[in-house]
């Protein structure tokens, strides 16, 4: 993977960079980001490199074999012919890793038991490999963690990187290396690990053999034991510039410029977002939906279309119904804001700037504060396992009194 597969992120990629041309490899590294501004992509293409033959020996660059594959096939790398801080392509570790099997390439990531495991198995990555390897090849680099939970075909367990993959891991990494340079462990969603699998990472991380490195990609690094975050070095992962999202969506969606911009700054820095609002029937919408929905009931007193409404929302799962919530939020900011009529401020796509074309004057100076708070709460009560369908109804009434509110 090279490092032109990650849209934007140059000065992170640039550090990333340097490290390999100073020699300067960490033993352990922590991106951290939401995953839609590219941070398993990035540890991707840093892996790359550091399994690279060409670029971990910065030796010469072999002159026989196969071109090399990008993940995006229509773009070419230029003028980096003699770059010792990207993978060839062409060595056979470079040809191993286009399917993501290096031997040295070890991936750990959440997992549920299923049904078909022993009573006494305790799941590992190993045994979801296949439908990992699968992702990856028609999704790429990036993925949501829900797109993985449908992946292995989980609907109410939690998934969590167990104490067996822990020491599963271990032992992979304590092995010499098949091919006599680096071995990388990428962990994806590393403060899913349970506390007995964090405290082995941690042992494991405390006593580094030779030549491993380890690449944390997380969303959340508050919830990572903060013994483990000392003994990392870690990357911060910004949203991506709107400049390079527009040409992505340009060149690898084939979305007309002035569409691509308004595209960009709707989706705010996050590339999974951007493609989440390409589709017709995306979650997005549906949340659009049943927001325009719960405000039009809202705004008329119809307390039986309020029940309804919150009988149909209390079915979804919680982690659906908290970005519901979030999302609720970010549209109450959206409608407060048009009020300024500053296109600058504005980060919605058509279909909810048109909602907000009228919805906006009733979120006003008098009632943003609450209602957001309102929503807060909550999306607290559902995180806390509160009755969904009595937290929704409850939200909903309360927000008869003050969607009307005017100054008094």
């Amino acid at each position: 993977m090279k490092w032109n597969d990650v849209i934007g992120q140059e000065d992170v990629k640039n550090r990333l960079r340097e490290l390999v041309s100073d020699v300067r490899i960490p033993h352990a590294l922590m991106l951290s980001g939401d995953t839609g501004y590219g941070t398993l992509a990035l540890a991707m293409a840093f892996a790359s490199t550091l399994l690279c033959r060409f670029s971990l020996n910065k030796g010469k660059k072999p002159t026989s074999g196969i071109e090399p594959a990008s993940l995006f096939p229509d773009e070419h790398d230029a003028g980096v012919e003699e770059d010792k801080t990207e993978a060839c392509g062409h060595c056979p570790q470079c040809s191993m890793l286009r399917k993501w099997q290096h031997p040295d390439l070890h991936f750990s990531f959440p997992t549920i038991k299923s049904a078909s495991m022993a009573a006494d198995h305790k799941p590992v990555s190993d045994d979801y490999m296949a439908e990992w390897y699968d992702i990856l090849e028609r999704e790429g680099p990036y993925i949501t963690l829900d797109q993985w939970l449908e992946q292995i075909k989980t609907t109410t367990q939690q998934a969590i990187i167990t104490a067996a993959e822990s020491d599963a891991l271990s032992r992979k990494i304590s092995l010499t290396s098949s091919q006599g340079g680096y071995k990388v462990a990428i962990i994806w969603f590393a403060e899913r690990m349970n506390e007995e699998s964090a405290n082995k990472i941690l042992k494991t991380l405390e006593e580094p053999t030779e030549k491993t490195v380890f690449i944390l990609v997380v969303e959340k690094k508050e919830l990572l034991l903060e013994t483990i975050r000392s003994r990392v070095q870690t990357i911060e992962v910004p949203k991506i510039d709107t400049d390079s999202m527009v040409d992505a969506l340009v060149s690898r969606r084939g979305i007309e410029r002035n569409d691509a911009i308004q595209l960009a700054r709707a989706s705010d820095g996050n590339w999974l977002t951007a493609l989440e609002m390409l589709s017709p029937d995306s979650e997005r919408s549906l949340f659009l939906d049943l927001f325009k929905m719960l405000m039009r009931q809202v705004y008329a007193r119809d307390v039986r279309g309020m029940k309804k409404w919150s009988d149909t929302t209390g079915g979804f799962g919680r982690e659906k119904q908290k970005r519901m919530l979030t999302y609720f939020m970010r549209m109450i900011r959206e409608a407060f804001v048009s009020n300024f009529q500053n296109p600058e401020l504005s980060y919605m796509s058509k279909e909810e700037e048109q909602f907000v074309q009228k919805f906006g004057p009733y979120i006003n100076e008098w009632n943003v504060v609450e209602i957001n708070a309102l929503f807060e709460l909550a999306l607290r009560d559902i995180s806390q396992n509160t009755n969904q369908k009595i937290v929704f109804y409850d939200t909903a009434l309360r927000l008869t009194v003050l969607l009307l509110r005017k100054k008094q």
